[in-house]
């Protein structure tokens, strides 16, 4: 697979990369958030490993930009920063998953194979629709009734969540899962937080709380 690498600690960075490659991927490197940015937005990556606190450009920034890009390439995020309240930054940001360091190359590796064991975004629906709801995960853009909705990147992945399991009582456990990459209870109101934006975004109609067990999405005529 074709791996970026943004990182500026030059020993880290070459430990990463050596690792990476005796495991067949193919790694291109970029010490500054800025030529990161300018290779990922020019590239073809599989995937995109970024430290948080790089000279030109922070980390953060630079996801924030590609995903306003468009670009759909999972980034997992390294940084120095591991508290509770820095992780989800870094993923409210866009990032996909998060390794505080120091971490031990195996749990990167792990990491780095479950992002690349997603399906690519062409062999799932790009325009998910619920009712006159429409997101559309190419141009990351939502609709309703033709009128344009912004999210943060988080309540994005988090109502793309939801329409992509409309058929199912959706828990806190996977949405943790699903939307945060969070295979712990992290003790606070993280979904309750953005299910309450969203809902104010895309309407309280759509999104309904299902007592004791979580959560599921329905058009409002569905039970007409």
């Amino acid at each position: 697979m074709n791996i970026l690498l943004v990182e500026d600690e030059d020993a880290l960075a070459a430990y990463v990369e050596k690792g990476l490659r005796e495991n067949g991927h193919h790694v291109e490197y970029a010490g500054r958030g800025d030529s990161g940015l300018e290779m990922a937005s020019g590239g073809n990556y599989d995937l995109m490993i970024v430290d948080r606190m790089l000279p030109g450009l922070d980390g953060l920034t630079l996801v924030k930009t590609l995903r306003d890009q468009g670009k759909h390439c999972p980034v997992l995020i390294l940084s120095n920063l591991g508290g509770l309240d820095d992780r989800v930054e870094g993923l409210n940001a866009g990032a996909d998953d998060y390794l505080p360091k120091p971490f031990a190359f195996a749990e990167l590796l792990a990491r780095v194979n479950a992002l690349l064991r997603r399906p690519p975004l062409s062999q799932e629906p790009q325009l998910l629709k619920l009712g006159d709801l429409e997101l559309d995960r190419i141009r990351r853009k939502v609709t309703r009734a033709g009128a344009a909705i912004t999210l943060q990147p988080r309540e994005f992945a988090l109502l793309e969540y939801l329409l992509l399991h409309q058929d199912q009582v959706i828990t806190r456990t996977m949405l943790l899962a699903g939307v945060w990459n969070f295979h712990f209870n992290p003790k606070t109101h993280i979904v309750e937080t953005h299910m309450s934006r969203l809902r104010s975004k895309v309407g309280s109609d759509l999104i309904h709380t299902v007592r004791g067990s979580g959560y599921t999405v329905r058009a409002p005529n569905a039970d007409a």
